[in-house]
């Protein structure tokens, strides 16, 4: 399908509202019941625990912007590889390839599936719970 799809449009705007940190967007791009899986072995994610950590990283990486390098409208959702870059607040620039499945149905994300590298992602977590405690 073209980019232009409207598949497409919804992974769009789910991932600029992740770069603003502007997690009541994207709790408005995902469904109600929407489901979160990682390749870290925790099982699924649901909405109000994905927007506490969408939150956290939004609030700590600076500049965060998701560059993407393959993307597919694959008819119920999108496959996605992209290297999410950005600024640590102790200055180390990230660079994080991932790849996803965004289910979309009717424009709105039901599931995603996401693939990273696990110790990565537990530096960035680790990261930004720091950086959370340094400003209280």
């Amino acid at each position: 399908m073209p980019e232009s799809s409207t598949n497409i449009t919804v992974v769009d705007n789910f991932f600029r509202a992740v770069e603003r940190g502007d997690v009541d967007a994207v709790r408005g791009i995902y469904a109600s019941d929407v489901a979160i899986w990682h390749n870290d072995g925790a099982g699924d994610q649901g909405l109000e625990d994905n927007l506490v950590v969408l939150g956290l990283l939004g609030g700590a990486i600076h500049g965060m912007r998701f560059d993407v390098t393959r993307r597919a409208d694959v008819g119920a959702g999108v496959f996605q590889q992209h290297v999410l870059r950005g600024q640590l607040p102790d200055g180390e620039q990230v660079g994080l390839d991932a790849a996803m499945y965004i289910a979309v149905n009717d424009r709105k994300i039901t599931r995603i599936e996401e693939y990273f590298d696990v110790a990565t992602v537990t530096h960035l977590i680790n990261a930004a719970k720091n950086a959370t405690d340094e400003e209280v």
